[in-house]
This record gives structure tokens, C-alpha cells and sequence, in this order.
């Protein structure tokens, strides 16, 4: 559990990761992205990893009546055919400062990267965070940024990150099920 101090004085949250959750694709998904199941067997290097369409990041939780003040976030990387490297992803939560414009973590604290599986294929993962905004406070837009590792051994072979946006299926967890967007209001 990531307890975090008011960083606005508008805004007070508890910050709690409630789900991490990886997913493998499909090699029929891969297919519909434009990857051959048989190219998956080739090693991909950092550009072709970052410019895949599979390589994406959105929010698939905005409180839903279940889960008020829920806000959930998903992302999406690309294998790069290398059974024995190891795909990693941490996941941030950010505001929109009113008077400035511009976004700030909603924590000071970097977040844990976490293992989503083997880099052979695709896969997806996310987490949830419950915020407690302040009564009577105006509501923040909230946004996702999402850090992608791949890692071999010890060695960080590539890194990129996304800030969340929409059109993006979740294999698990989106709620609705085909909800996806770029900001979600909270407050």
C-alpha cells in the first residue's frame, strides 16, 4: 500500500495499487497488430518495440458505480520474440494542475517496475488505485503513464513509456468491459 501526502491542497489520496495483473496475447492478436505468429520467433529490437501498435497505455477503470473514485490503468507491450528476456512495467498516476496546465505525479515516490512474463510475445498488465478526494473540492483529471522494460539477465534492453489514450482493448479488467480513454475525472 503507497500512501501519499496531499501534493495539492485540493487533493488528498490514498493510493492503492489493488490489482496488478499480466496477460498473454494471443497469436491471433498478434496477427490483428500486423505480427505474424512466425515472426514472433525473431528477436525485435528497440525500434521496432517502439513503434508497435501494441505498445500502448489507457485507463480501463473510471469509477464505475462499483468502484467509485476508481481509477484503473492498463498497458500493453510487445514481445520481442527472446524467450529468456523478462518484459517489466510500473504504472503512475498523474494530475492536471488547474493554474499551470500541466501534469504532476500524484506520488514523489517512483513507482516498483513489475514482471509481466517472458518477452516471447505480447502482454498486458495494470493496476488500480483508489483515491479519497476532498469533499467539496472541485474534481481533478486524472491521467495514467505507463514505464515498459525489457530486460535480459540484469541489463535493461529497452524503455519507453506512454501516457494513457483511448481505443485500446483490455483482455482483463477494463470495467465496462470495452472501456478505454485517455484522462478519467475524479472528484
Amino acid at each position: 500500500m503507497h500512501r501519499c501526502k496531499p501534493i495539492h491542497a485540493s487533493l488528498a489520496a490514498l493510493a492503492v495499487p489493488v490489482a496488478a495483473l499480466a496477460v498473454v496475447l494471443p497469436s491471433s492478436a498478434l496477427a490483428a497488430a500486423g505480427a505474424s505468429p512466425k515472426a514472433s520467433k525473431a528477436t525485435f529490437g528497440p525500434r521496432a518495440l517502439r513503434v508497435s501498435r501494441e505498445l500502448w497505455a489507457t485507463i480501463d477503470v473510471c469509477k464505475p458505480a462499483d468502484q467509485p473514485n476508481t481509477v484503473g490503468i492498463r498497458g500493453s507491450m510487445p514481445g520481442d520474440g527472446n524467450a529468456r528476456d523478462t518484459m517489466y512495467m510500473s504504472f503512475r498516476l498523474q494530475y492536471m494542475e488547474t493554474t499551470t496546465g500541466v501534469w504532476v505525479n500524484l506520488s514523489k515516490t517512483a513507482p516498483a517496475f513489475v514482471s509481466v512474463g517472458a518477452a516471447k510475445t505480447a502482454r498486458q498488465g495494470g493496476t488500480s488505485f483508489e483515491l479519497k478526494p476532498v469533499a467539496g473540492q472541485a474534481a481533478f483529471t486524472m491521467r495514467g503513464v505507463v514505464n515498459f522494460q525489457w530486460r535480459h539477465g540484469g541489463s535493461v534492453v529497452a524503455s519507453f513509456s506512454r501516457a494513457t489514450s483511448t481505443g485500446h482493448q483490455s483482455l482483463a479488467g477494463a470495467d465496462p468491459a470495452t472501456f478505454s480513454a485517455a484522462e478519467c475525472r475524479i472528484g
